[in-house]
């Protein structure tokens, strides 16, 4: 079958953003955790408002007199009640949001921020006062009838929340017990099995969690007091990621004091290495709850870790540190939890939908409980990413996945060459891999190139190439994104004429820094992007509020510098047009950031468009926007780069174009 002749971008591709939103839900924080035999996960519904939902799977009817619980099957049932959203606003990423056991689950309810108690089949009742008092990273503590968890009060009349960690009733009868304060940020805190000991992080402006970190061991007394602590771990400069316990009481924990965060246990006074590998067993704590190991018995740990080219799953002998993988198809895994010899975790590849996985670490065989988008697509019409290395300013070397147009239906015309997208992620200490994304083969089935950027400053390659963001953000992720695409362009794979960058919140400040401080892309598209440093550190939430001083410079000692990486500074550079998206209920990036950039588009007269949502955060959740701003970028893009879509788009304004 010949082929159709069309220009790229207008392709009809049956990738549609019905396909992406219908039946489909989102698992990246799931946070799978067993009670028992019962296997809990967290999803978020688009389709449902964006709210959080806890949902369990009880095992199977046992049969046979095996008396297990392993198998497919198991009741699939909703936990959380309509009219409750399981998430907290903690550093307002959340995670953490939920706990259970013994039935009973806790959770935080976005609305009203107070914990709630669910015993099975009951409802939800409060155990938590109606006040701006949120909680995070649950921990039950049967014994003695608590819940240890991260306090962030908003109420204490203080110049920013006040963070604790606090040992809770978990029927809400008790004062609550303050176990450490005194720090600006606190996290994981897990019990020994004997119950005498909790472990936790903590750490202090201006360093976020994967800056520097210090682990603390308190002594506990029976009602759950801390009557002594002391430091095993971590500082300024070294972040310590996940402590765990091992069954026989030993302190296992992530570091990268060694440049990859590799996994360490507390011997004698010291620590010694438990697997040093060039690779990276944890990753930046953005929310609570993250887990990427977990004991399958005294002497073997199950745990994800990042290599060049994907994830991986593994088993490490805890006596000698050999490493033995997993063999699985996915390439992208997070969030272990176990329960005997069966590991669930979230899993995807560039082929398979995220799903929440149940692998035996005995022999190997899987099960899938949930997959997040049902949706089968034939091959002929996906992209699968390439990863690239590139050659960037200073001599060194950074990296991307590159995906290329796809549609077996389609081809363009000789010699045409595709529209190429350059997207880069948030965080900026963050990453992408070859995951999952329906919404990169919208792009990629309509004839669009999309190369997904890990600049300097990305995870997954080493604390040396995470440290090359500091004081240059705006310059490395700038110079990482174009010669991302000139190696393309290169190449030959990409038109050099129609390259566009894209991204949200960090991705959204370094597309507006591109656009206005670099002549090189010929559109742009910011998400909840920033685009006043200065404002931005004035009116964002506490859990960011000194991450510029890392990534710029103290303020105001180098506001120099914030007025020189801020683009609504030079907005009047701006020499092609740039679409904005904004939440209105945003707290990380205001609505201001996008608003003050919009008004100098406006007073100098240059191209620009502005979707603004009601009720969305930072991050879109529900279904109508999700479209709107795809099907917006889409239709923005046709009219730049000049080209009809062959879906039937709602037009964008795009002024002074």
């Amino acid at each position: 079958m010949s082929r159709k002749v069309a220009p790229y971008g207008a392709w009809a591709s049956p990738i549609t953003v019905d396909l992406l939103l219908n039946g489909a839900v989102t698992l990246t924080r799931g946070m799978p955790r067993w009670d028992g035999n019962d296997l809990y996960w967290t999803e978020l519904r688009p389709t449902e408002a964006g709210r959080q939902v806890i949902v369990r799977r009880s095992p199977p009817p046992r049969s046979g007199g095996r008396g297990d619980a392993w198998g497919a099957g198991g009741a699939i049932a909703d936990i959380t009640p309509a009219g409750y959203n399981a998430r907290t606003r903690v550093h307002e990423y959340g995670g953490g949001h939920y706990a259970v056991s013994g039935g009973t689950v806790w959770f935080a309810n976005f609305d009203d921020q107070r914990l709630y108690l669910q015993e099975r089949d009951a409802d939800p009742v409060p155990i938590t006062p109606e006040a701006d008092v949120r909680h995070a990273d649950m921990l039950v503590d049967p014994g003695r009838g608590r819940i240890f968890a991260v306090r962030e009060d908003h109420t204490t009349g203080a110049a920013e929340a006040v963070n604790t960690l606090v040992a809770l009733d978990w029927r809400g009868e008790r004062e609550a017990i303050t176990i450490a304060a005194g720090n600006d940020f606190y996290s994981s805190p897990k019990l020994s099995p004997d119950r005498n000991r909790l472990a936790w992080l903590t750490w202090n402006h201006p360093n976020m969690p994967w800056d520097g970190t210090e682990l603390w061991v308190g002594e506990l007394d029976a009602e759950g007091r801390a009557t002594s602590a002391r430091k095993v771990a971590g500082g300024s400069s070294e972040s310590i990621y996940q402590p765990e316990w091992s069954p026989g009481g030993e302190l296992y924990f992530v570091s990268d004091r060694n440049d990859w965060w590799n996994l360490y246990r507390v011997r004698g006074g010291g620590d010694e290495p438990v697997c040093r590998r060039a690779a990276e067993f944890g990753a930046p704590q953005w929310g609570f709850g993250m887990t990427s190991y977990s004991f399958l018995g005294a002497a073997e740990i199950v745990c994800v870790y990042s290599e060049a080219g994907g994830t991986k799953l593994g088993l490490i002998d805890a006596a000698n540190g050999t490493l033995k993988q997993i063999e699985l198809l996915y390439t992208t895994l997070s969030a272990v939890a176990v329960s005997g010899r069966r590991v669930a975790l979230i899993a995807a590849s560039p082929t398979l939908a995220e799903r929440i996985l149940i692998v035996d670490a005995g022999t190997g065989a899987q099960e899938v409980v949930k997959v997040s988008n049902p949706a089968h697509i034939d091959p002929g019409y996906f992209s699968i990413p390439q990863p690239i290395e590139f050659p960037t300013n200073g001599g060194v070397t950074a990296h991307a996945f590159y995906y290329p147009p796809k549609n077996k239906d389609y081809e363009a015309a000789p010699g045409e060459k595709s529209p190429l997208v350059v997207h880069c992620h948030g965080g900026p200490t963050s990453s992408t891999g070859p995951s999952f994304d329906l919404e990169y083969q919208y792009w990629t089935s309509r004839g669009f190139g999309i190369v997904d950027v890990n600049y300097g400053g990305s995870s997954g390659y080493g604390r040396a190439y995470r440290l090359r963001l500091n004081s240059n953000w705006g310059v490395v992720d700038v110079d990482d994104c174009i010669n991302a695409a000139r190696y393309l362009v290169e190449h030959g794979l990409v038109d050099g004429k129609r390259i566009a960058i894209t991204g949200g919140s960090a991705g959204g400040f370094t597309t507006l820094v591109a656009l206005t401080k670099r002549d090189f892309f010929n559109a742009g598209a910011s998400h909840f992007g920033i685009g006043d440093l200065v404002t931005f550190i004035k009116e964002t939430h506490k859990f960011e509020s000194h991450y510029v001083d890392t990534l710029i410079g103290p303020y105001p000692e180098r506001a120099d510098l914030y007025r020189d990486r801020s683009a609504v500074n030079f907005a009047d550079n701006l020499n092609c047009p740039v679409i904005l998206f904004q939440g209105l209920e945003d707290k990380v990036v205001p609505p201001s950031q996008a608003e003050e950039f919009v008004a100098v588009c406006e007073k100098k007269k240059l191209p620009y468009a502005y979707l603004a949502f009601e009720g969305e955060q930072h991050g879109f959740r529900q279904a109508k926007n999700i479209r709107r701003s795809i099907e917006g970028e889409l239709f923005f893009y046709s009219q730049i780069f000049d080209f009809a879509t062959a879906d039937d788009i709602e037009p964008v304004d795009i002024r002074n174009f």
